[in-house]
């Protein structure tokens, strides 16, 4: 049992030293395999929520607690792929993965 628990924990901080953040480790490499867009995710989340704090706030709700309630997705993605799962991440890396999406996306700022 002991050594399971080293080995899990030897994977965990090779993988976080390996310099691929929680985003590219986790949101990317899965939407990459399921069609729907992570940019269109973020700009339906915008148009519904129009702010950072409320967007990050339901995107937190929802990646802990995926409901169809919660989901912004259409019935039409929800049938194809289904919900979710739950998020299996840390605050810390959850938080870190939606920072670096909204960094990727957001268009304040980037509009002249």
């Amino acid at each position: 049992m002991g050594r399971l628990i080293v080995t899990i924990l030897l994977i965990l901080l090779g993988m976080q030293a390996s310099g691929v953040d929680p985003y590219e480790r986790n949101c990317v490499a899965c939407h990459k395999k399921f069609s729907p867009s992570l940019e269109k995710f973020f700009f339906d989340y915008l148009l519904k929520y129009s702010s950072e704090r409320r967007v990050k706030r339901a995107l937190i709700d929802y990646l802990k607690n995926p409901t169809r309630k919660k989901a912004i997705a259409s019935e039409e993605i929800l049938k194809r792929y289904g919900l979710m799962p739950k998020t299996h991440l840390c605050d810390t890396d959850l938080h870190e993965a939606i920072d670096r999406y909204w960094e990727i996306y957001k268009v304040f700022g980037k509009i002249k």
